[in-house]
Parts: C-alpha cells; sequence; structure tokens
C-alpha cells in the first residue's frame, strides 16, 4: 500500500512542476503516472552505477556533480516518454532538484508515521 502511495505523490509532485516550472511540461495525469514508475526503475536501477563510475568527478566537485546526473537522467527519460516535455539540460538539472524537492515535501505531508 505504501508503494502505491508513493507512486501516486510522485506523480503529483511531476503534475505540479510544469506550474513552478515552463520548462517541463506534462500533458497528463497518465504520462505522470508513466514518467513517475520509469524514474523509480532509473533511479533503481541506473543511478547507482553512474554514482559508481562518475565517483572521481563527484569526489572532485564535492558532491555536485550528483545533480548533473539526476539532471541526465530526468532529461533521458523526457526523451524516452511521449508526453513529458524538458527544455534542456539545465532545465532537466532544475526540473530533477524540484521534482525531489516536491516528492519529499508531498511524502513527509502525506505519509507520516
Amino acid at each position: 500500500m505504501r508503494l502505491l502511495a508513493t507512486w501516486l505523490i510522485n506523480a503529483l509532485a511531476l503534475l505540479a512542476l510544469p506550474y513552478l516550472m515552463h520548462s517541463v511540461q506534462i500533458d497528463s495525469f497518465m504520462t505522470a503516472l508513466i514518467v513517475a514508475v520509469v524514474l523509480g526503475f532509473v533511479n533503481t536501477v541506473l543511478r547507482p552505477i553512474l554514482l559508481i563510475l562518475t565517483l572521481p568527478a563527484t569526489l572532485l566537485t564535492m558532491g555536485l556533480f550528483i545533480f548533473v546526473i539526476n539532471g541526465l537522467m530526468f532529461w533521458g527519460v523526457a526523451n524516452l516518454i511521449d508526453g513529458f516535455h524538458v527544455a534542456g539540460f539545465w532545465a532537466a538539472v532544475g526540473g530533477a532538484l524540484l521534482y525531489s524537492v516536491i516528492s519529499w515535501a508531498l511524502s513527509t505531508l502525506l505519509l507520516k508515521q
């Protein structure tokens, strides 16, 4: 049940994103649900591999390179899924950052234990 709630919270965070950033667009709620699943899969499978491969750059930039990795994954998912549009790389970095803050805030408010 908690997994379903987290999935819906992430979809709601994706739907809120275009209202805060005009460079990110989502066409429908169904698209937001699909993007939430794909982003979850990418963050679970691909992100740890990328973090290990880019560890020297991450250490050299004192962790700031993780924002670049998150932006690239966000931008990559936008290129994979129709109905989810991101204007460019820096919009993807900002969108990924804002998406994580919104989903964290919503999950903190709605999933209190």
